[in-house]
């Protein structure tokens, strides 16, 4: 993914990754990247759980805003099925970044 995401960044559209493999992304630097520690085949979470979901996907978009150094791969701290996603924390709000 992360050599598709640096031609559609050469195009002016900024791109980021979810991932589950560390070692893959560190390989392949892709120009962002968000990593969890969550079981192959559920990068955004479990089916259904529609909270844990969203949480995932505002991470996703608020990197695209904040992570200006290219390659730059963060770890977000979530554990899986023993985080409670009830309602999202103000940090990762859209409506809460720069305008």
């Amino acid at each position: 993914m992360g050599l598709i995401q640096r031609e559609i960044e050469q195009r002016g559209i900024p791109t980021v990754s979810v991932t589950i493999n560390r070692t893959l992304t560190e390989a392949v630097r892709p120009p962002r990247a968000l990593f969890l520690r969550w079981p192959f085949g559920h990068p955004f979470g479990d089916p259904g759980a529609r909270e844990q979901q969203m949480t995932v996907l505002k991470e996703a978009l608020r990197a695209l805003l904040t992570m200006t150094q290219p390659g730059t791969l963060v770890d977000l701290p979530y554990k899986w099925r023993r985080q409670v996603y009830a309602g999202l924390p103000e940090s990762i709000r859209l409506d809460a970044g720069p305008r």
